[in-house]
């Protein structure tokens, strides 16, 4: 640490003054928006900000302050950079809004105004995005839409004219069948009707707007204006001829039947009608002629006949089949205009009952089929008047009117027409298949325009082709070739004799762009099969030379890179060069991996100790498990121990061939020479039995006593079982943390002896850094990773086992306890190891004792001391109690606290009378405090 010295108030040194702060210039723009950009805060500068706005700065101070400001504070230069946004529309918006204003006067201009044309103005005019609520535009719109008024009230106007004239019409047909006075009397006022009628019509007609009206509706009005003069023409002379002849007796009768009987009545003379009758009577009162007598072959036939007839007519009514029965009907009918006179009565009643039998079904299929009819012009109707947002399109509304169409025809295959609901049926679907008609304009316009496209991406294409025939960058080429194909994907539906006809242009303008980057495919294919030969043959090689692999794989990613090919076929050729290279790769792996995993003595004898504390595991037996984990923890560690013993021997050996050199042996050696045998017999054994392959010992040499292994705290490295650490680490780099110096030439500390003042002298008699610690355990040889891989699971299976055997041990204690209590009987208590370390023999006699002996007292304040002890939740019912009892032991300093008596307050509990409440909040507590 560097220190820090503060400046003393009597030093010597003179004070530096201060220097005076920095005044800030004013910034060039402050001038222009207020002084935003001196604002002590953000929220005072996007305040001057909003003010500056206000003003409607030009488009140039906008872009100059949001570059200064952008820097400086972005939420004040959002409000800028949305200003700027807004004019940036707004001129977008200009651009469009002109080019729709265009348009619409065009369509305002034009003579003959298509309402569809209009209305579909509107509509791609709001999905271009075209300002409609803004000048021009909206003048524009309403003008428009004034003129679409104007032209469906004509057309309108001319169906109310049309409707006029039938009513005019059929006035002078009723005057026609009344007297002819009531027919003069109305002359004058049908007169002035008709004229009326005649100049609304030449209204009609003139009207600016009458070229704009659809193709249909003038036939009609013409047609009406027509037949009412026909009408009128020939009521006018009529009438004129009916008031000579009343006047004149000499006069003709008008050509009205009804006016002419009337006249005939006033001139005395029989009427038309009586005239005809009187000439039928005469003509039907024939001389009378005797019946000739009939054979009776005739009659038979006759009646054989008819039966067939009336059969087959009982049979199609009796099925319900409409056509057929009418057709029965008819043919029973003719047969009786022919033999009818030759058949009885009792026939005859037969045959009448049958034809109003199929009367009566064909009278019934007329009003089903009437019912169908007027179910469809209900559908039909409803085509135009459904709610908002679900109006069909003009394909769903061409294959709903198809489909109402031809169940009409079915309608009319099953009875007999009806003209009123044909008509009004007719005129609905007219009315909705306007829709269709709009739809198909607009169909027709973007086929024109998706037309106009594709030739256009046609031309592109071969300009482009003759642009980069010498270019070499295949990969952009290819980039470019796939872009027209998305292009001429996505450029719209036109029609399949269109598209056929363009088709074969585009194929040959796309070919001969293509040309070039197919000639540079096929050589590269070429390439890459040569590289997959070389790659099969290295593959194929005893050695696998990993330089010329490399090199290969990289002249095929450079080919790759160049020239590009279909993504498929690019990935089978990729695979058929990998497969000779990596089937290398693995038969090297395999002869690695081959090598590791053969198993030496060690670990089969690890793998087989793993596999028992599996088995052992799988038992559930506790002690079972222990003892198998002490074999496996002795199978791992026991040949390290006869290396161990092995090494020691030697040593022992050479320090005695040494001291009988110096001819200076110890007296008190001689009696170690037995020990040092039976050391290095028991060396020897153990080695022999681990499989370890060390020599044999020399000859029995007297041997120190090994000192006792202190538990490792520390190691470096590899520290899993079998691990050699008999050789030396090997020093890293220097001036790493924990290198030690010492020896070394030049050394601070290397050339001077131990300290002897006292103060750290006793570090030496600790045997280095960390005390006097014995050598590091030799751990054998290290463990397979099979081997290594088996006693790790093993072991942690193991362990999870004795949890969970203790876990249940724990809960089966504590059941027997609360059934104990609840029985009353002190044989049921657990022992003591079953309850575990924290109850001890006294705390169970405790509890015996109070479950042999009567019950007797309260467990209340004994259960709320155990829940404190526990720290375990109250219910809410003796919450108060125990803040009570809480506050009393405040009190009570002396007192020992809850969790050291807690066994004492059990046997309170035991010594009370059993309850559900009191049995639960008894084992909650119990889980906590046994487990302590």
């Amino acid at each position: 640490m560097f220190p820090f010295f503060s400046r003393s108030k009597m030093s010597d040194a003179p004070e530096v003054n201060p220097a005076p702060a920095k005044t800030h210039e004013p910034h060039p723009l402050d001038a222009l928006t207020g002084g935003a950009f001196s604002a002590a805060t953000s929220g005072e500068r996007a305040s001057r900000i909003r003010d500056w706005l206000a003003t409607q700065p030009a488009s140039e101070q906008l872009q100059e302050v949001f570059k200064e400001l952008s820097g400086r504070d972005k939420g004040a230069a959002r409000a800028v950079r949305e200003r700027l946004d807004e004019i940036r529309r707004a001129k977008g918006q200009e651009a469009i809004a002109a080019e729709w204003a265009d348009k619409a006067q065009a369509l305002l201009a034009a003579p003959k105004l298509n309402i569809a044309d209009a209305l579909a103005w509107q509509r791609d005019a709001a999905k271009a995005g075209a300002p409609l609520s803004r000048e021009p535009l909206s003048l524009l719109k309403v003008q428009l839409a004034d003129r679409v008024k104007v032209i469906e009230d004509l057309q309108h106007r001319v169906q109310v004219q049309r409707e006029a004239a039938v009513l005019l019409a059929q006035r002078i047909e009723v005057l026609s069948t009344k007297p002819w006075r009531d027919a003069h009397a109305a002359l004058e006022l049908l007169r002035a009707d008709v004229a009326r009628w005649q100049e609304q019509a030449q209204e009609l007609t003139g009207d600016a707007s009458w070229a704009s009206v659809e193709a249909r509706f003038p036939p009609l009005l013409d047609a009406s204006r027509t037949q009412l003069l026909v009408v009128w023409e020939a009521f006018q002379p009529a009438v004129a001829q009916a008031a000579a002849a009343a006047e004149d007796v000499s006069a003709p009768l008008p050509p009205v039947p009804v006016w002419a009987d009337e006249l005939r009545a006033a001139r005395g003379l029989p009427t038309e009608a009586a005239a005809a009758a009187a000439a039928s009577a005469a003509a039907s009162k024939p001389a009378r002629v005797a019946k000739p007598k009939v054979a009776p072959e005739v009659i038979e036939k006759a009646h054989q006949l008819v039966r067939d007839a009336l059969a087959t007519l009982e049979k199609e009514t009796a099925e319900g089949h409409g056509k057929a029965s009418a057709g029965a009907a008819a043919a029973l009918r003719a047969v009786l205009k022919v033999h009818g006179k030759h058949i009885d009565n009792a026939l005859e009643q037969q045959v009448h009952t049958a034809l109003v039998a199929a009367g009566e079904l064909e009278g019934w299929q007329r009003w089903s089929a009437d019912q169908v009819r007027e179910d469809l012009v209900a559908k039909a109707e409803a085509l135009l008047n459904r709610p908002e947002g679900q109006a069909l399109g003009g394909r769903k509304m061409q294959e709903t009117l198809r489909n109402l169409r031809d169940q009409w025809k079915q309608a009319d295959q099953g009875g007999a027409p009806n003209h009123a609901l044909w008509k009004k049926f007719d005129e609905a679907c007219n009315a909705a298949h306007k829709v269709v008609e709009a739809w198909l304009d607009k169909i027709r316009t973007e086929a024109a325009e998706h037309k106009a496209q594709r030739l256009a991406l046609i031309e592109e294409v071969k300009a482009w082709a003759q642009e980069h025939a010498a270019s070499g960058d295949w990969k952009a080429i290819n980039r470019s070739l796939y872009q027209f194909g998305d292009r001429w994907r996505e450029g719209g539906h036109v029609g399949e004799k269109i598209f056929a006809e363009l088709q074969p242009l585009w194929k040959q303008a796309i070919a001969l762009a293509a040309a070039p980057l197919e000639a540079a495919q096929k050589e590269s294919l070429a390439r890459r099969h040569a590289m997959i030969d070389e790659a099969t043959a290295l593959g194929a090689a005893p050695t696998l030379r990993i330089d010329a692999v490399k090199a290969l794989q990289q002249r095929w990613q450079a080919e790759a890179q160049t020239v590009p090919l279909d993504r498929k076929h690019e990935q089978k050729l990729w695979d058929a060069f990998r497969k000779p290279i990596d089937e290398a790769f693995n038969r090297k792996s395999a002869d690695r991996d081959r090598a590791v995993t053969e198993l030496s003595a060690r670990d089969r004898v690890v793998l087989d100790a793993s596999k028992a504390l599996e088995a052992a595991n799988a038992t559930g037996d506790a002690q079972q498990i222990r003892a198998a984990m002490q074999a496996l923890e002795a199978a791992l560690r026991g040949q390290a121990q006869a290396a161990e013993a092995v090494a020691t021997a030697n040593k022992d050996a050479q320090s005695h061939a040494e001291a009988q050199a110096n001819a200076a042996p110890a007296a008190p050696a001689a009696p170690a020479a037995p020990a040092a045998t039976e050391i290095a017999a028991e060396a020897s054994a153990e080695a022999a039995e681990g499989g370890d392959t060390a020599a044999a010992a020399p000859a029995p040499t007297p041997a120190a006593p090994k000192p006792v292994a202190r538990p490792v705290v520390a190691v470096r490295g590899d520290d899993r079982p079998g691990m050699k650490k008999d050789a030396p680490v090997a020093p890293g780099r220097g001036a790493r943390p924990g290198d030690r110096r010492d020896g070394r030439p030049g050394d601070r500390d290397g050339a001077r002896g131990p300290r002897t003042d006292g103060r750290m002298g006793d570090r030496a008699d600790r045997g280095g850094r960390f005390g006097d610690r014995p050598a590091f355990e030799d751990r054998g040889p290290r463990l397979g990773d099979t081997a290594f891989r088996a006693q790790r699971e093993a072991m942690e299976h193991a362990q999870l086992a004795l949890k969970k055997l203790a876990a249940q041990a724990h809960g089966e204690a504590l059941t027997q306890l609360l059934t104990a209590w609840e029985k009353r009987d002190a044989a049921l208590v657990p022992g003591t190891q079953d309850l575990g370390s924290g109850v001890t023999a006294s705390v169970r006699s405790a509890w015996t004792q109070a479950l042999s002996a009567a019950p007797k007292g309260d467990a209340a304040e004994a259960l709320l001391r155990l829940e404190m002890a526990a720290e375990a939740p109250t219910p809410a019912e003796h919450i108060a109690a125990r803040r009570m009892l809480q506050l009393q032991l405040l009190t009570r300093r002396n007192d020992p606290a809850p969790t050291q008596t807690w066994g004492q307050d059990v046997a309170r509990v035991l010594a009370s009378n059993s309850d559900a409440a009191n049995a639960r909040r008894l084992q909650n507590v119990l889980k906590t405090l046994l487990r302590k």
